[in-house]
């Protein structure tokens, strides 16, 4: 289905160019002179990259279902990661490219977000926040509080974070998969 510009909103996804977008901002514009306009910033769904585009009042965009399904991480074989659809089971291959940095975060069953369009794969979103062992550090020393410095640790994922001096082996702690930063203790 064809939308005009006046259907443009935040949250709706749309097909430009053969690649699906969602409209991340919109600006209506109605000048004195000449015909009204949209401007827009623009997601696209598959790189993340952002978008600044302007349509004309005679312009229009052909929408985009995008669905959203919960998917659990099940294992890697190679370049490829497998998920279980939570709804109907099945299970599903996405490639490295598609999942980008967030892999070195993956853990079993960690469950996560799929946008699909037309049965095909966008993207997976990863929670914010994980909670993960700490497989590898050096030893802490009695006596280091929180403000002495950083350490490098391997968790379970097999990434390495920067965690305070006094987190040792075994210990559970909370990272942020957008920075891959140590958030807390957990």
């Amino acid at each position: 289905m064809a939308l005009s510009i006046n259907q443009f909103k935040v949250g709706v996804t749309i097909l430009l160019e053969g690649a699906v977008y969602l409209i991340v901002e919109t600006e209506h514009v109605k000048p004195a002179k000449g015909s009204a306009f949209v401007r827009t910033k623009l997601k696209n769904l598959r790189t993340g990259t952002l978008l600044d585009r302007t349509f004309r009042g005679q312009d229009s965009a052909e929408e985009a279902f995008v669905e959203q399904r919960k998917l659990q991480y099940l294992y890697s074989e190679g370049e490829m990661y497998h998920f279980m659809d939570q709804e109907n089971y099945d299970q599903l291959a996405i490639a490295q490219e598609v999942l980008g940095s967030g892999t070195k975060f993956l853990k079993d069953n960690l469950e996560v977000l799929g946008y699909f369009h037309k049965d095909k794969i966008l993207n997976v979103v990863i929670p914010n926040f994980i909670e993960v062992v700490v497989t590898e550090t050096e030893p802490g020393i009695k006596g280091d509080t929180a403000k002495s410095g950083n350490k490098p640790a391997k968790i379970e994922t097999r990434a390495t974070v920067l965690v305070p001096l006094f987190i040792n082996i075994g210990d559970k702690i909370k990272v942020d998969t957008r920075t891959g930063s140590y958030v807390e203790r957990a």
